[in-house]
């Protein structure tokens, strides 16, 4: 439904190092840099954007969810967040109020943005 959407950021180079990080294990890479914007998704279409919105308001902070092709890339995905240094919400875990196989987690990125990242697979697979 959605084809592609954007948020703006006070510290374009701290988000998109955070995105670069966050997104590259989920399999999305940057598709588009215009200068003042950096469009990310895969196979030449940017679905998600970051603008520099230095001095300017960026806004109140929004929530959504980025897809992830496994379990084990939400884990990354965490990961790869927290090691950036940002605010975790929810580590990577089952969600069943939403269905059964929903596992997801989220974040806050530089901007104060919730950031999620969800496989409607099920949790990894127990290792040992």
């Amino acid at each position: 439904m959605i084809d592609h959407f954007g948020i703006n950021s006070a510290d374009f180079e701290r988000a998109t190092k955070f995105y670069d990080a966050v997104l590259s294990v989920l399999d999305y890479e940057r598709q588009m840099d215009v200068g003042q914007a950096v469009g990310y998704g895969t196979q030449g279409k940017p679905d998600f954007w970051v603008e520099d919105a230095s001095g300017r308001e960026v806004g109140a902070p929004v929530h959504f969810a980025f897809t992830a092709p496994s379990a084990e890339s939400v884990q990354a995905f965490y990961h790869a967040a927290l090691a950036f240094g940002v605010e975790p919400l929810h580590e990577p875990r089952i969600f069943s109020e939403y269905h059964p196989n929903y596992y997801g987690a989220f974040v806050r990125d530089p901007d104060g943005n919730n950031v999620e990242a969800v496989f409607h697979g099920g949790a990894p697979a127990p290792t040992g």
